[in-house]
């Protein structure tokens, strides 16, 4: 690594619900600097999920976060010429990245509907302990459990 570590940059919050996490999971579905549109898809899907259930879209929203952000995941460390996975404690920022991450690309496995849809039955799926992003969460868990005995080269 050269140089110094680019700093932070602070985003702001969405316009709507003026929170942060729900910017960060805009800017992480927009594609081509497309903000609008991608507002509409996370704006869409909350109202398809207060459809729905006619519950609030948020508390779902954050349901569905709690229960895919991982705890545990491993990260490849070289050792004496050979590659272990290592599992480590994900921190808080991380969590989030990786439940956004894992949630955009399972809503974008599934097919036949518009992205507001398959992302308001993905979050619907994850409130509920369902669905492909937590099926990632799990296998997750599952290598650093398997992985448990290189913990003390964390």
């Amino acid at each position: 690594m050269r140089g110094k570590q680019a700093p932070k940059r602070s985003i702001a919050p969405d316009p709507k619900f003026n929170r942060l996490d729900l910017a960060k999971l805009i800017n992480k579905i927009m594609q081509d600097g497309k903000k609008n549109t991608a507002q509409k898809i996370v704006y869409g899907a909350f109202a398809y999920i207060s459809d729905k259930t006619k519950k609030d879209p948020i508390e779902i929203y954050e349901s569905a976060m709690r229960n895919i952000s991982p705890n545990l995941e491993v990260k490849g460390k070289r050792i004496g010429g050979a590659n272990y996975q290592v599992p480590i404690v994900v921190t808080g920022e991380r969590k989030m990245t990786l439940a956004h991450r894992w949630l955009i690309a399972a809503a974008q496995h599934r097919k036949g509907a518009a992205m507001f849809k398959r992302l308001g039955e993905e979050l619907l799926a994850a409130a509920s302990g369902e669905g492909e992003a937590m099926k990632k969460r799990e296998d997750v868990h599952r290598m650093a459990e398997a992985n448990k005995a290189f913990a003390h080269f964390a």
